[in-house]
């Protein structure tokens, strides 16, 4: 009988466990619910008020006082400047202006400015990005001091918002930058400098003898940006670096600069660099018209290299005009299979 009763109050106790479970999880669904419903009111309040002011961007609008009141709320106002923000980057000219009035009048940059004393990164990163968005101009010291943090998402964010902000002048951390420029960040800094200004020579000829291979690759695609010739002797100088991705990059800037001395110089140190820098010679004599390496273009097709440095070779002959040599390699009964296939292809045939 006592057994009995004991299971009997164990029952019981866990029924109640069960119910109290139960309960507590339906609380936190109905919060979450509630939550949810608060945060759609609130997103189609701010929406309405975004574009109220697009639309009637040249009137005067009344205050809205319910509006005001939710502008007090913290979480309103974080989210308010996160829609400012995305509704930013949507539009441009005056409604562009017209979303940073609001960011203004409403004081939102507390809200982001906020965010820099955080100690988690993404935090930070987003407060960064708030500010470059609403051109916060006033902030670049508080943003430049984070150009050195050790997190990648933060220092990125930091580095983008000083070119924003300061166009070519806001370049200057490649000064003593040693970590890797990743090739997103260097288009997102590419893309933000609109020119370069007449006193830069000296930056950009620091920055091509840097020992961060990213920063060199980095300063090859401005000056291939901007066309900048003056720099053409110093990145022949870059053939000599250990890195092997800063001369396949400089061998591409090198054409894009159009000298007409260029393919013969290649040509001539062709002989001494690592196949993908030869692969990449390669790759640029196809588009060159420059006949002064069918030579060596005819060399390596008959050569023992690599299938690689092969169809490359094969291409450009084609490129430049020698469709017949090429044919006639492909005829020859002496030619090997693997040979036949590549010089087919870049005739454009099929091979059987």
């Amino acid at each position: 009988m006592t057994s009995v009763h004991f299971l009997f109050v164990i029952f019981i106790v866990m029924l109640s466990l069960v119910m109290l479970l139960i309960i507590a999880v339906l609380i936190y669904n109905f919060i979450k619910y509630k939550e949810s419903l608060r945060m759609a009111y609130w997103s189609d309040t701010i929406n309405k008020k975004i574009s109220e002011v697009i639309v009637y961007w040249d009137e005067k609008i009344s205050d809205d006082k319910q509006f005001s009141l939710l502008s007090r709320n913290a979480p309103f106002r974080n989210l308010f400047l996160q829609k400012l923000v995305d509704s930013e980057k949507k539009f441009s000219g005056g409604a562009k202006d017209k979303i940073r009035d609001l960011f203004n009048k409403y004081n939102l940059k507390n809200e982001a400015l906020r965010k820099l004393s955080q100690k988690k990164p993404h935090l930070i990163a987003g407060g960064i990005t708030e500010l470059t968005v609403m051109d916060a101009k006033d902030s670049i010291p508080r943003i430049a001091s984070f150009l050195s943090h050790p997190s990648p998402q933060v220092y990125q964010e930091a580095q983008y918002a000083m070119v924003r902000f300061k166009g070519f002048e806001g370049l200057h951390f490649l000064d003593s930058f040693t970590s890797r420029i990743s090739e997103w960040q260097q288009l997102r800094l590419l893309l933000s400098i609109s020119s370069i200004p007449d006193n830069a020579e000296a930056a950009i000829e620091s920055w091509l003898d840097n020992d961060n291979d990213s920063v060199v690759i980095f300063t090859l695609k401005l000056i291939k940006k901007f066309q900048l010739l003056s720099f053409y002797t110093k990145i022949i100088e870059l053939m000599d670096r250990d890195s092997i991705s800063v001369r396949v990059k400089a061998v591409r800037v090198l054409m894009s600069l159009e000298n007409p001395e260029t393919v013969a110089y290649l040509s001539s140190i062709y002989d001494a660099q690592p196949e993908d820098v030869k692969i990449e010679i390669l790759k640029v004599t196809r588009f060159s018209k420059d006949q002064c390496c069918t030579d060596l273009l005819k060399r390596e097709l008959s050569d023992d290299v690599s299938s690689g440095i092969k169809v490359n070779a094969a291409q450009a002959l084609y490129e430049l005009g020698h469709q017949q040599y090429l044919l006639a390699l492909a005829r020859d009964e002496a030619s090997s299979e693997d040979l036949i296939q590549i010089v087919k292809y870049a005739l454009q045939e099929k091979v059987c």
